[in-house]
């Protein structure tokens, strides 16, 4: 796919981003094809030293900056401002994830802005949104997955526990870039820009649609099961004779006749106990046993086949080890110092629509880009 054909080829993104959120939103940008420029500070985004896995960068840094711009500007000098307030000048999409009242203290008007430029978008992601009480709070990943209530249906019956990933930014992020390719849609018909509040609160809170609902409207919210369902039986992990862990799902009356059919638990299909998947949430631990001692019967590579002759749902429960040498995971590839990295793939996009794009040195192109604007006027 040439550069033009990309669907966001034209479009000059400056984005104020660090840590997760809004690398991620403007990741997906720069892969669609708008310019990114990536302002960092004289030391850089702080992510870029979480660790030095890949190349001597950060794991998280790799991932979230390929085919960006960064720019190093001191924003504490008169001269960083007002470079940061030209490029704002000449851009189609502000992203920024800095703390509450940091954008004022740099000079920058996000109202007066969009009231001198009708068609301008801008996107800025904070903890909780900016008119709601909690707005001057700091959120990061952990403590919004523990104040959303995610941490209280995450983890084993025993303790609450961490999604293993950040999946309060990365959610914020995917919202983020969602609502700026809406408002790009909307001004390609009307003209008209937009300024986007996205909050990880908020982003958090939506996936957590489903137990809110269970706890407001049906009583009490989902109990904490570890890999089980709480609503859904047998659903849970369970243990071949080789003691391979896998995951087993079913789904309906269907599935679970023929997983005993296949296990020869026509007895157990007959039990006044699992007449219904309610029976066997309600005698979760008597199934669950029988299941398993049924499973404990076979080595894995005799119980796979079983179940897929069976048509039932099931997976291994991998190591993240065996995810590199996963038959079905594809990779893309950036350049990190010069070094090839695999990433996994962006879902939704073909593969050859997925481009070798660079993860930049700090101030990599500060030279380049502040070029441009050598006969700009400040503004």
């Amino acid at each position: 796919m040439t550069n033009q054909a990309l669907p966001l080829a034209g479009i000059r993104v400056v984005s104020l981003e660090q840590a997760a959120a809004a690398p991620l939103c403007t990741r997906r940008m720069a892969l669609a094809g708008a310019e990114v420029i990536k302002i960092e500070r004289p030391e850089g985004d702080f992510a870029r030293g979480y660790d030095s896995a890949v190349a001597g960068t950060s794991t998280y840094f790799a991932w979230l900056n390929g085919g960006k711009k960064s720019v190093v500007l001191d924003l504490k000098s008169a001269a960083g401002q007002a470079h940061l307030t030209q490029l704002i000048a000449s851009c189609d999409v502000l992203v920024q994830n800095l703390k509450p009242g940091a954008l004022a203290g740099l000079g920058v008007d996000l109202e007066a802005l969009h009231e001198a430029r009708a068609d301008w978008i801008s996107v800025s992601i904070s903890g909780f949104h900016p008119r709601g009480p909690g707005a001057d709070r700091k959120a990061y990943d952990m403590l919004m997955q523990a104040e959303s209530g995610l941490a209280s249906v995450t983890g084993s019956p025993d303790a609450p526990g961490r999604v293993g990933v950040s999946a309060v930014d990365f959610s914020t992020g995917m919202y983020a870039y969602e609502a700026a390719l809406e408002a790009l849609m909307v001004r390609d018909r009307t003209g008209q820009g937009e300024a986007l509040q996205v909050a990880l609160f908020d982003a958090v809170a939506d996936w957590m649609a489903v137990p809110y609902l269970w706890a407001r409207y049906g009583g009490q919210a989902p109990a904490r099961v570890g890999l089980a369902h709480p609503g859904i039986c047998p659903y849970g992990v369970f243990a071949s004779a080789d003691l391979q862990e896998f995951v087993l799902s079913i789904q309906n009356e269907r599935e679970w006749q023929r997983l005993c059919a296949a296990l020869s638990l026509q007895d157990l299909a007959a039990d006044a106990r699992t007449v219904s998947n309610a029976a066997r949430v309600e005698n979760r631990r008597y199934v669950d046993a029988k299941v398993q001692a049924a499973f404990g019967a076979y080595n894995y590579a005799e119980l796979a086949p079983l179940l897929d002759q069976a048509d039932l749902a099931f997976a291994p429960v991998n190591s993240v080890d065996q995810l590199i040498h996963h038959p079905d995971f594809a990779t893309i590839s950036v350049q990190v110092e010069g070094q090839p990295v695999l990433l996994p793939v962006v879902p939704g996009r073909e593969l050859n629509q997925q481009r070798d794009l660079p993860v930049p040195m700090l101030g990599q192109h500060t030279d380049e880009v502040l070029g441009t604007l050598a006969d700009s006027t400040i503004s």
